[in-house]
């Protein structure tokens, strides 16, 4: 509208005055349009007749853009803004110059968490560094005197951490600097994506999963992820995932499944959040889920624990081919807190019931609750991540190269033995609770070869025992023939499978009559009547007074002397 306000002439002349500077530089035809040392009437004689014609509007875009163009030569710059300038590097090199600034940290920082018995070693690297800067400032040579103290730091931490009490493991386990999932994840693995979701609409940040490359091979990594802070911890939830993370990890499980992938999973919790939301979420389901599900896998399954393994949250994901923990980690049915809370309703027990829980990665070990031991750099892998990661990636690799041998069936078949292999225990005859006399009298009776055997063959430490379990056999039989035709009768009541194997009620209650009998024996009182003699809930059995309970707690058993 501005330009057709304009004569025609004029227009034209302008436009082909613009034709003819656009092949000069902008910067030289302003060049003296803005000088600052010209007066106004001195500066609009130089300007151009046409630009003179313009409305101010225009004539005001004009000098604005000339006016910047004078102000970036002002800057320094060498060639006018319309010159051809050199092509910018790609963004892996500009990347690389950008993480060039930064380099490893040469020195803790001051707010490093330090525990109590780590403080004379910190006190002794601080006197190090300070003779070192001494030096370094008078032009002093005191290597001498620094490789002294550095071998005698290296002695006084080999010293502490070789001699750690429980306890103070699970402190390291427990401390704020060490490695966490993520950490382990994106140093030992060649390339690492995470995955999100449980398809339900839900994504746990406790619980993260995602695709991993070590050497080749894709694996599916699983595992807790703690926070570094307050606010990461909030975000995170301290590392407890809700129902909806275990649904989540299996939900992977089942795609590295169908798929092939070796999973691998990282334990780092103190266990399942037990808030009011997750139990209204079903979280005892969604973890007994996981637990029925990993047995049927058939790819290798392999779990770390990195930190602290705490209950079924850590089991969730830690039915395992192969369990590995890490030197200073930790793994326990229930927190010591929470232990000694229950046990001694008081949380100052925590140190008692730590000792008790077994829980280190030697008691684990010797246990076989755990596999293999990972070593930790000294001082721990808070200390000394980038140490600790590649005795991980190893101890993973060479596991793996076990399993990657064998086929499906087998695989699943190991996973179930590992696990029945747990918890094995001895069953025999222990007189008064005399259990340790009772194990070395068997384990000599086994290496002279003597001993006894009952009818059926079982071998027995001497007469007097094999003639209690033939008691125990004869009762046992005579019961099983006193219900047939009339188990209908019969409430039986709820008990654990193991007080229903063969003889163990019989046992409890020949142990009982004993007990009887010798307080008998002890005191002039009057005969207790024994549990063998018949009463009246015996001598009928079955009658509906007795709501069908037979021989309550007796099953019929006689003992004889």
């Amino acid at each position: 509208m501005l330009a057709s306000s304009l004569p025609g002439a004029p227009l034209a002349a302008s436009r082909r005055a613009g034709r003819s500077r656009s092949t000069q530089s902008p910067y030289r035809e302003c060049e003296g349009l803005h000088n600052s040392r010209l007066q106004p009437s001195a500066r609009a004689a130089q300007q151009p007749k046409q630009i003179q014609r313009l409305p101010y509007l225009y004539k005001h875009s004009v000098n604005r853009r000339c006016r910047s163009l004078v102000l970036q030569a002002q800057k320094g710059q060498p060639d006018p803004p319309d010159a051809p300038r050199e092509e910018r590097r790609g963004g892996r090199e500009w990347l690389q110059t950008l993480l060039s600034r930064f380099g490893p940290i040469t020195q803790k920082a001051e707010n490093t968490a330090v525990l109590d018995f780590e403080k004379p070693l910190v006190e002794l690297d601080n006197r190090i560094t300070e003779v070192r800067k001494v030096a370094e400032e008078n032009g002093v040579d005191v290597s001498e005197s620094i490789r002294e103290l550095e071998d005698r730091a290296k002695q006084l931490r080999k010293d502490t951490y070789s001699r750690l009490t429980p306890v103070q493991r699970l402190q390291v386990a427990r401390h704020p600097n060490r490695p966490t999932f993520l950490d382990v994840a994106l140093n030992i693995s060649d390339k690492f994506v995470e995955l999100h979701g449980d398809r339900a609409g839900l994504d746990d940040p406790a619980m993260v999963c995602g695709l991993a490359s070590m050497e080749g091979q894709t694996f599916m990594f699983i595992g807790h992820q703690k926070g570094r802070n307050t606010k990461e911890n909030i975000h995170r939830n301290f590392g407890m995932p809700q129902p909806n993370g275990y649904r989540k990890a299996l939900r992977f499980m089942k795609h590295a499944d169908k798929f092939g992938l070796p999973i691998v999973t990282f334990v780092d919790t103190p266990g399942a959040f037990a808030g009011k939301s997750a139990e209204e979420s079903g979280q005892g389901e969604a973890i007994a889920v996981n637990l029925r599900e990993m047995f049927g896998f058939r790819v290798p399954i392999l779990s770390v624990v990195i930190g602290e393994g705490g209950s079924g949250g850590a089991l969730a994901i830690g039915c395992a081919n192969r369990n590995l923990i890490m030197e200073h980690s930790v793994y326990y049915v229930a927190s010591p807190e929470a232990c000694a809370a229950i046990l001694w309703k008081a949380r100052d027990k925590a140190a008692t019931a730590t000792e008790a829980l077994k829980i280190t990665a030697e008691q684990l070990i010797k246990f076989k609750v755990m596999d293999h031991v990972i070593p930790e750099p000294l001082g721990g892998a808070h200390s000394d991540p980038m140490g600790a990661f590649p005795a991980i990636k190893k101890s993973l690799m060479e596991v793996y190269s076990y399993y990657s041998k064998l086929t499906e069936e087998e695989i699943k078949l190991d996973r179930y033995a590992k696990f029945r292999a747990l918890g094995h225990f001895e069953e025999h005859l222990v007189p008064g609770g005399q259990w340790r006399e009772t194990r070395a009298t068997r384990a000599k009776a086994l290496a002279e070869g003597s001993g006894a055997h009952t009818k059926m063959g079982t071998w027995a430490v001497d007469e007097r025992e094999a003639e209690l379990c033939e008691l125990i056999a004869d009762q046992d039989e005579r019961w099983d023939e006193a219900i047939v035709g009339k188990e209908q009768w019969i409430n039986k009541p709820a008990q654990p499978p193991g007080l229903l194997r063969t003889g163990i009620m019989e046992l409890s209650v020949a142990m009982v009559e004993q007990r009887r009998r010798q307080q008998e024996q002890a005191s002039s009182a009057p005969p207790v009547p024994s549990l063998s003699e018949p009463t009246p809930a015996v001598a009928q059995p079955y009658s509906q007074g007795n709501n069908g309970v037979a021989g309550n707690g007796s099953h019929g058993v006689e003992v004889e002397a």
